[in-house]
Formats: structure tokens, C-alpha cells, sequence
């Protein structure tokens, strides 16, 4: 092989995926990850080196290649130390290969004690797969055992409720009509949502009506399921169930034929065998192609859809194709090493998921399911990864169970509503795949709760609950639920920038807890413009709020209001707030950062620096930093620290569901269960001018009307080049409402000493002066 070309090695941004490993990063797992940005913008293809030797001696440096991506998870653990590694771009074939210059040589360190999670390597990556169908979820020689348990008792494993609920009335309903195109093919939200909850009930029809028929041999169900099969491959696969027309009606239909194609595959004829096969293998390419050629996501990897796409659509679909067709092998190959090696871009080893709870459960609740498929169907457990260990926290301790979907960050179908069941569904995957008790728990306290929504959209346009009983009932044991008594009082999320703080999360009736960001990941995707926002739920009431409503993604509630800064907990700067337009470019610079998090002896401690956030519209910005106090688990102090090249005025934004009783520098909130005193304790530049409105500024009155107003708090300042500003946040139960925080100050030296006494306990808190 001749080495007689340069290598191009672009600079990494904001949004590409890094060079990694690198001696900056401390590894999380073992191998690491490599991971750089393509030599090439087509037919790419490396080989790379691993050593314990800067100069890559031969007999120490371990070799890999041909890799047709830029990125790469070893088959096999290294042993800890110091190792070095570099790539080279591989072009040609056969007789005439040649090879790049090597690229630059990074170092890395492997510590002792990481978990090993190592992914073989393609050509015996499916080793323990078996022939024959079904092979989604049950493999061939699992179905006569399954069919066994069935017939001894069906209650048991959840499958009478799946048979009653989920499979019977799809033998007497209508089949469903091909969605019509939009009206002049311009997209409106009703429309759209229609369209994939129609997609979504062929879904189940022919999924379960094709499980049911198989596992009980009964011919009626079968005929009914090759009905329904037959009747969704006569659907144009370039219409409007195309993915680049309605790509969740798109993800939809093609897991159908998945489903459909795999566990009916002995009852069907070869002709109709060839024509979901054909239907079936053109849905996944053009998602394929999609995801690999158009997004790019092992380049940029921030595109939700397309990632979510890999488990809802790639897995199950080249898993039913797999030894049939070629390309569904070797887009196989891509979803796995992506789960292995770049997934999750949303967040690192703590779990957590930088597009909030809601889009948490959205991705969980497809990737479980393909993990559980790939677990079964080839013995590859991608739930070993540190990430997976541990991202159940991230629900438990920023979307409590026993709080309110008022509090919560991103994107949310279900604002305002009660959380969502599929999210306990989801942690208790992760129970059964930890052991752990409180995610258990977690499960139990949402299970029964709100039956009635079921059928809403964001529920029953997405996931079937006694499909999902049955699955697990199947895959995992029983785990015993324990009550979170001992979780960490402040939980810091490094990964995605959040940090929660919480006391008796398990006594719902005498919970305080506040969940706060400043989030690298800044206001890209389903994020919104709120880095150092913080919203507080206590006794039973949500108080501190993210206000507004989910009408639909890009309506103008979305857009106007809800992912821009005046809809949160947090500052304007002379009526500017932090990018959140739609420009990724802009909107992953729009970020912050988390400086420390702890928890002392007498507090809870966050400080943030959201100053980038806002240098798109407030370019004379020099820093801005906030710190949130909780102070013995009773109040909350909140110290602004605002510095500007020219004088400015800060607005102090608070929203809550109630109009505010406003008097002098104070506001109370008066709930139904709890009330709340805010006051401004100290401003260096002057007392505050507080106004308060119920109007969503910017938003079409037809999408929110009949709906509840909210209540937005404006505290604005005098104009000055540096600001400190302290506030005062008392919760407090009904019967406390004479209940006050005494405070006075003492500023001697460089700094305001503030010293706030609660029931014969003082607390001094520092604030530095401008100078």
C-alpha cells in the first residue's frame, strides 16, 4: 500500500461530533470511543491505530480498518494506561489501495476500573442469530415455550389483556384509508396529527394482530393480520406515508411492515412475500438515506427525528431483512456502532437527555424496544453502556413523579397536563435492566394514575400499553419498589447542565424542589432559550412555572413564546433575552454553563454563568452569572450578578398559574395547596419596578383560545452597568401563610453580606460588589 496523499482533518464545531478520545476528556468506559470528522464527503473509508507507543511500534499497535464511518467502537477492552492513537484515509481496491498521510496523533489515558463494553466486530457481530421467523422480539426457538405459557395462564404474563385490548378490535374495525395529501400539500398540525394516528393504528393492527395469530395458530387472525398487512403495502411508499412528506407517518407504516412481514413470513405466499419485501425495503432506504446521507448524524448528530428514526424504523426493519437483503445488513451495522460509540448526543455517562423529560420519554420509549430487539435477536446488550446505567435518574430527579408537568423543561405535548404514564413505563425498563428499586417505585406511582388519557394523542398516537406489559413481562423480572428517602438532596447532571435539588421527594405532600439549567447543548432542537431558568414545585403546588401550552411544534405559542426567554424564570437585558430562533448554528452557541453544584451542611448550593446564551442580542454583555441557595431545606435565595460594557436594564422574570398579590419590592403566589412569598432583598442599582400581565405575547389569540391565562412577573431595574440582585423565594404550606424569612445586610468590605434567619437559624450569603 502507497502513502501518497494528504489527509484533510477539518476543525470540529460546536455542532460536528469531536476528535476523540483526547487527553482533555476523561474516559467513561472501556474501549474508548474513537470518533473524528470525515477525510471526505463521500466514499470515505479509514484505517486506524491504537498504541501504548507515541511512535506506533509494530509489535504494540493494535490495528482496525477497513471503517467506512468516522467514527469506531473496538472489540475488544485495554488494558489501563497511556495510549495513543491516529487515522489515515484509505481509498482504492483490490491491487491499487492507497493510503493518506496519518492524521495528527492524540493521547488518551484508560484508568483502571471502567465498565468494559466493547462491540464486536462485523464479521462475527451476528454470530448467535438464528434463521427462520419471527425473530422481532420471540425468536424461532423461543415460540413454542412462549406459546406453551400462553395456553397454561394467559393472565399471567399480560397476554389476556394485550389479546382483549390490542388484538380483538382490530378484527372488526374498517380498514384504515391511505391519509389523503394536505390541502395544496402545505402542512397543517391537525392534519399531520391525524395522519400518523392513523399510521399508528395500522401499526397495531398488524403488529398484534400478527403476534396474536402466530402464537395461537388461529386462522381467522391470520387472515385478518395478511388483511391489514396487504392492504398497508398497497400504499404508495413515495406519498404521503413517504418520509420526506410526513416522516412520522413514515417511521409508522414501515415498522408495520416490520412487524408484519416478520412474524407472518410462513403464511405468506412468495408473491406476497416479494411485495412487502419490495414496500418494506424502500421505506427503510429512504430512511436510511435520510439519516446517513441528508442528516448526517454520525457528522451532526443533534437531529431528533432522524436519530429516534434508527430505533423506531432501522432496527426493526433490517432485523426482519437481515439475511434477505444486503443494504438492511449494512444499515444494521451503522445503527449498532452508532449506539455503541456516538449515541446518546443528548447527554454523556450521568443520563442525562439535554432536550428535557418529555423528548426523554419520546426516544426512550423506541429504544428500549429496539434494544430489546437487538438483545434478543443477536445477543447484543447496548444497555451496559454507562449511559443507560444511569439515565433513569434523569427522569426520577428532573421530572418527579409526585410534582408537576408545569416544571419541566423543552418541548412537551402533555404541558400542563399529568405526567405521562409511558414515562414510569420507560424507568421501569430500566429497573428491570438495573435492578434499581426507586426507578421501581417511580413506575408504581404513575401506573394507575389517569386512565382517561390514555387515548389522548400523545399517548395513544405513540405507544400501546399492554404491548409494552407484555414485552417486559417477558424480557424482565420483577423488581421490588423502594421509596426514594436517600436520593441525593442536589443531583448535577453534568452531562446535559441541569441540576435538581429536592426534600422528601416520597412525601408529596411536603416536597419542595427545584429543577434549574445552563445547558451546553443551549436552545437547539426541543431545547428552548432558558439557560439559568428554574422552576419550583412545593407542597403539592406548582409554583415557579414554565408557562404557556403545547399547541404544536412551530404553531406561534411554539415559536413566539414558549422557546423564548420571556415565557421563563430568568432575565431579560433591556428586553432582550437568549437566542432561540431557528438557526442550530446560533442556537447550540446560545449555551451556558453549570460552574459548581453541591450540597453543604446548612444548604444547597448551583451556580451558573448563562452568559453566552445571551451574546447574539446583547452583544455589550461582559458576564452574567446567577446562584441559587436552598437554604435548610426551607427557602430559596437567588443572586443576579449582571456586568455590562454599557448601562442597561434587567427585567426579573417569574410566571405562575395565579395573578400575584404585588406590594412594594414583594409578590405572593396564592395556590390552591401552597402559597409563596418572593421579595427583592437587595438591588444595587435601586428598588425594582414590578408589573405584572396574563397575556402571551406574540401568540395567534385563535391557538389558546378557551384556555387558562398565566400570570408573568416583570421586575425591572434602573439602567447601570452592573447589576446584584437578591431575591427571596419563601414556600409555604396554607397554614403558614404569617410565616416570614427576616433578613438585613451588612456591606463593610468587597462584598454585601446578606444574613437571612428562619426560625432562630441564620444563613450569611456573599454577594461580590462591582468594582
Amino acid at each position: 500500500m502507497s502513502i501518497t496523499n494528504a489527509l484533510y482533518q477539518p476543525l470540529s464545531g460546536d455542532l460536528t461530533v469531536q476528535y476523540q478520545p483526547s487527553e482533555e476528556i476523561r474516559l467513561s468506559e472501556n474501549p474508548p470511543r474513537f470518533t473524528w470528522i470525515p477525510a471526505k464527503l463521500e466514499d470515505d473509508c479509514y484505517t486506524l491505530e491504537v498504541s501504548p507507543s507515541p511512535d506506533f511500534d509494530q509489535g504494540e499497535t493494535k490495528a482496525y480498518g477497513p471503517l467506512h464511518y468516522n467514527f469506531f467502537t473496538p472489540d475488544e477492552a485495554l488494558l489501563p494506561g497511556i495510549y495513543y492513537w491516529r487515522y489515515a484515509l484509505v481509498e482504492g481496491s483490490g491491487g491499487d489501495v492507497s493510503q493518506s498521510e496519518w492524521s495528527r496523533v492524540r493521547r488518551f489515558e484508560v484508568p483502571e476500573g471502567l465498565p468494559e463494553t466493547p462491540l464486536a466486530c462485523r464479521s462475527n457481530r451476528y454470530g448467535e442469530v438464528l434463521s427462520g421467523h419471527p425473530r422481532l422480539w420471540l425468536q424461532p426457538d423461543e415460540l413454542g415455550a412462549f406459546r406453551g405459557r400462553v395456553e397454561q395462564d394467559a393472565s399471567d404474563m399480560g397476554w389476556q389483556d394485550f389479546y382483549e385490548l390490542s388484538v380483538k378490535p382490530w378484527l372488526s374495525r374498517k380498514l384504515i384509508p391511505e391519509p389523503a395529501p394536505y390541502p395544496n400539500n402545505k402542512r397543517t398540525a391537525a392534519l399531520w396529527r391525524q395522519s400518523y394516528l392513523d399510521c399508528q393504528e395500522m401499526l397495531y393492527a398488524i403488529r398484534h394482530l400478527s403476534i396474536a395469530a402466530i402464537v395461537l395458530k388461529d386462522m381467522e387472525l391470520i387472515n385478518q393480520a395478511k388483511r391489514w398487512l396487504l392492504h398497508a403495502s398497497s400504499w404508495d411508499a413515495n406519498g404521503t406515508t413517504s418520509r420526506d412528506y410526513n416522516d412520522e407517518s413514515a417511521f409508522r407504516i414501515a415498522g408495520a411492515l416490520a412487524w408484519g412481514y416478520d412474524w407472518l413470513y410462513d403464511e405468506l405466499t412468495a408473491d406476497e412475500r416479494e411485495l412487502i419485501r419490495e414496500k418494506l425495503l424502500h421505506r427503510t432506504r429512504q430512511v436510511a438515506f435520510h439519516v446517513i446521507e441528508r442528516s448526517k448524524i454520525h457528522q451532526v448528530p443533534y437531529d431528533s427525528h432522524a436519530v429516534r428514526s434508527l430505533s423506531s424504523v432501522l432496527v426493526p426493519c433490517c432485523i426482519a431483512l437481515f439475511d434477505e437483503e444486503p443494504e438492511a445488513r449494512d444499515w444494521l451495522d451503522y445503527t449498532v456502532e452508532y449506539y455503541y460509540t456516538l449515541f446518546s448526543p443528548w447527554g454523556g455517562e450521568d443520563g442525562g437527555w439535554a432536550e428535557g423529560p418529555h423528548y426523554w420519554t419520546t426516544g426512550m420509549a423506541y429504544l428500549t424496544e429496539a434494544m430489546d430487539l437487538l438483545k434478543n435477536f443477536a445477543h447484543l446488550n447496548v444497555f451496559q453502556r454507562p449511559f443507560f446505567q444511569h439515565t433513569g435518574d434523569f427522569p426520577l430527579y428532573c421530572y418527579s413523579p409526585t410534582t408537576s408537568t408545569r416544571t419541566t423543561f423543552g418541548d412537551n405535548s402533555t404541558l400542563g397536563d399529568d405526567i405521562i404514564k409511558k414515562v414510569g413505563y420507560n424507568i421501569r425498563q430500566y429497573a428491570g435492566i438495573t435492578g434499581n428499586g426507586w426507578y421501581q417505585w417511580y413506575f408504581e406511582q404513575l401506573k394507575d394514575r389517569n386512565p382517561e388519557a390514555d387515548l389522548m394523542f400523545y399517548n395513544y398516537g405513540w405507544w400501546d400499553f399492554h404491548f409494552d406489559e407484555l414485552l417486559y413481562r417477558h424480557n424482565y423480572p420483577v423488581i421490588s419498589e423502594v421509596e426514594p428517602s436517600g436520593i441525593e438532596p442536589v443531583k448535577w447532571f453534568r452531562d446535559v447542565g441541569w441540576v435538581a435539588m429536592h426534600h422528601k421527594m416520597h412525601e408529596p405532600g411536603e416536597q419542595i424542589s427545584l429543577v434549574t439549567k445552563c445547558s451546553r447543548y443551549g436552545s437547539v432542537s426541543h431545547s428552548h432559550g432558558d439557560q439559568g431558568a428554574f422552576m419550583l414545585h412545593a407542597f403539592g403546588e406548582p409554583l415557579a412555572i414554565e408557562s404557556g401550552y403545547y399547541i404544536a411544534f412551530n404553531s406561534s405559542m411554539h415559536l413566539n413564546w414558549r422557546r423564548q426567554t420571556c415565557s421563563k424564570n430568568t432575565i431579560l437585558i433591556d428586553g432582550q433575552g437568549q437566542f432561540a430562533d431557528m438557526n442550530k448554528a446560533l442556537n447550540i452557541a446560545a449555551k451556558g454553563e453549570v460552574e459548581d453544584a453541591f450540597q453543604s451542611k446548612d444548604y444547597a448550593y448551583v451556580r451558573m454563568n448563562p452568559t453566552q446564551a445571551y451574546l447574539e442580542h446583547v452583544p455589550y454583555l461582559k458576564q452574567y452569572k446567577r446562584e441559587i441557595y436552598f437554604v435548610q431545606n426551607a427557602y430559596f435565595v437567588i443572586v443576579d450578578s449582571v456586568d455590562l460594557e454599557q448601562p442597561g436594564r434587567i427585567q426579573w422574570l417569574f410566571h405562575t398559574l395565579y395573578e400575584m398579590e404585588l406590594k412594594g419590592q414583594s409578590f405572593h403566589v396564592h395556590g390552591r395547596q401552597a402559597d409563596m412569598e418572593g421579595r427583592f432583598i437587595f438591588s444595587s442599582a435601586g428598588d425594582l419596578v414590578l408589573t405584572q400581565s396574563d397575556e402571551f405575547t406574540g401568540v395567534d389569540p385563535a391557538e389558546i383560545e378557551g384556555l387558562a391565562k398565566h400570570w408573568h412577573l416583570s421586575a425591572e431595574t434602573q439602567a447601570a452597568a452592573s447589576h446584584r440582585i437578591a431575591t427571596l423565594l419563601v414556600p409555604k404550606h396554607h397554614s403558614e401563610r404569617g410565616k416570614y424569612v427576616s433578613y438585613f445586610m451588612d456591606d463593610q468590605g468587597f462584598s454585601f453580606n446578606l444574613y437571612l434567619t428562619d426560625n432562630g437559624r441564620t444563613q450569611k450569603i456573599e454577594i461580590a460588589k462591582a468594582f
